[in-house]
């Protein structure tokens, strides 16, 4: 055959002495690795003192091990060992922002470091994890977080609405589209300012003002806690609601206008077409938008804090609020940190049964 070939990766000649070389690239820098980091450790202990002021030494340690590892594919595995350097100084540098942090902060949460207390960290055990199991503010906060989950139903159906008007031969179409779409460009600490703040302040606001001339007596949009928690969701889903609609929108414009026209001629329209051909074909789109919606909702933190500080009494905060409070009011470091990692364990269980559960609706409707 002639023209060019498709190259094949052969394996190379590797000598046994190339080979002991990369080997001893890679466990002799992963012995200055481990070196460096226990005495980094004795040092920490106040067992030695070895000179270091800080961590970055095993961090160049580190780096120095990454270089070595890479290096030393080449001249272990040759050719093989080129195309392993495409994935791994990636996967190298994923591990630095996330596993090394995951670990630094599982030695804090069990950990009682105060800020303001001259002693600094100290290793505490279980301490901070019988503290929040006795804390009802925290539960609270988890509480609260199952009523703003469930208020993404509603916010679905809104954005459902929205998307199938948008999708339809209405005037000004496009105009809407962009108007609908601008609290999405808006950020959410920019929303609760312009609104929580200034709107539906009690006693300047406009809302509040126009609530008093219609003959409502001292109206408050945060006094008590059912009101308070309602706005905080009217608020965040204003905000978020058009994130859902514009993937809605994606998902209803890819329906074949075939089918669509095949269910007219069968006498299939109105509510029928919608419940029985629209809404199966866009169960993949809606359990996408609705999965990556209960993740920034999981996240909720920002809304309340400028608007109600998580109260009033707690009735409005959420578990990133709360924590928040125990890292700015408190200084509670050790604490604030077991309260992160325990929802970090609890979302990523929750969103793990939830992802199975929803993996067999996720599959496009025939």
């Amino acid at each position: 055959m002639s023209g060019e070939q498709l190259h094949i990766v052969t394996n190379d000649s590797i000598t046994e002495a190339r080979r002991r070389l990369g080997l001893g690239l890679i466990w002799g820098s992963a012995a200055v690795l481990a070196g460096t980091a226990a005495m980094q450790v004795i040092q920490a202990r106040g067992s030695a003192d070895f000179g270091f002021s800080n961590w970055r030494p095993t961090l160049y340690a580190y780096v120095f091990w990454a270089i070595c590892l890479c290096v030393a594919q080449v001249v272990v595995r040759g050719e093989q060992g080129k195309r392993t350097l495409f994935v791994l100084p990636a996967a190298l540098f994923v591990i630095s922002l996330t596993v090394f942090p995951l670990l630094f902060g599982l030695i804090i949460a069990f950990s009682s470091w105060n800020l303001s207390s001259p002693t600094g960290r100290e290793f505490n055990g279980f301490d901070n994890i019988r503290q929040m199991w006795g804390d009802p503010f925290y539960w609270n906060a988890l509480g609260n977080m199952i009523w703003y989950v469930l208020a993404i139903i509603a916010e679905y159906a809104i954005a459902f609405g929205l998307a199938l008007l948008l999708s339809g031969q209405i005037r000004a179409r496009k105009f809407f589209r962009v108007a609908f779409l601008l609290p999405l460009m808006l950020s959410p600490v920019a929303v609760s300012w312009m609104i929580g703040k200034s709107m539906l302040e009690a006693r300047f606001g406009p809302l509040s003002r126009l609530a008093r001339a219609i003959g409502i007596d001292n109206p408050s949009f945060f006094e008590s806690a059912w009101m308070a928690k309602t706005t905080i969701m009217v608020l965040d889903a204003w905000t978020f609601i058009p994130f859902m609609m514009i993937m809605l929108l994606a998902g209803l414009q890819a329906i074949p206008k075939e089918l669509q026209e095949a269910s007219r001629v069968d006498g299939a329209t109105g509510w029928k077409a919608f419940w029985e051909i629209t809404f199966p074909l866009m169960l993949p789109v809606s359990i996408t938008a609705v999965m990556i919606r209960i993740i920034f909702k999981l996240k909720l933190a920002d809304v309340v804090i400028n608007t109600t500080a998580g109260g009033p009494g707690g009735a409005t905060d959420t578990v990133t609020s709360f924590i928040f409070r125990e890292y700015r009011d408190r200084s509670n470091v050790g604490y604030g940190t077991m309260l992160a990692m325990v929802y970090l364990v609890l979302i990523v269980i929750f969103m793990t049964v939830l992802m199975k559960w929803a993996a067999k609706y996720a599959r496009p409707q025939t």
